[in-house]
């Protein structure tokens, strides 16, 4: 899996959000803590709260905060609210790809690892990364040290 640099972004804003459920932070805070540069991360929170995911708050105590609690945001989620699809070849679903002759069960590959992805991605919100305390089975696949080459 490759992610973008935006989707890093993403995920470390969302990050530094439920980190700090008690009060907005502001995209400068933000930009500081996780070296993003403010005028990239501004696109990316609003982004992130066209999908719900975050909200602002305008004024001096303005700033940032997550949409619904950090439990309830899954890693997918703030993925597909910046890069789309977790899994599309050149803009198209796996499903939607026909390929002939040696290629032709490669929808089916791809299909599999949209399966597998998802497992992990929509089973570990932002609040269990921020406690460290990840599922299990995530857990268990780190402890593999071929997971880590």
């Amino acid at each position: 899996m490759r992610l973008p640099g935006r989707t890093d972004y993403a995920l470390r804003a969302a990050l530094e959000l439920a980190a700090t459920p008690d009060g907005p932070v502001t995209t400068d805070e933000i930009s500081r803590r996780q070296d993003i540069p403010t005028s990239y991360l501004g696109a990316i929170l609003a982004e992130l709260r066209k999908a719900g995911l975050v909200r602002a708050r305008r004024g001096p105590d303005g700033g940032w905060t997550l949409g619904r609690p950090a439990a309830d945001i899954c890693l997918a989620d703030v993925i597909r609210a910046v890069d789309g699809a977790l899994t599309d070849v050149a803009g198209s679903r796996p499903e939607d790809l026909h390929f002939t002759g040696p290629a032709a069960g490669l929808p089916q590959v791809l299909i599999a690892l949209r399966a597998a992805e998802r497992q992990i991605l929509e089973a570990v919100s932002l609040a269990d990364v921020v406690s460290g305390h990840l599922p299990a089975r995530v857990r268990r696949l780190t402890q593999d040290p071929a997971a880590w080459h």
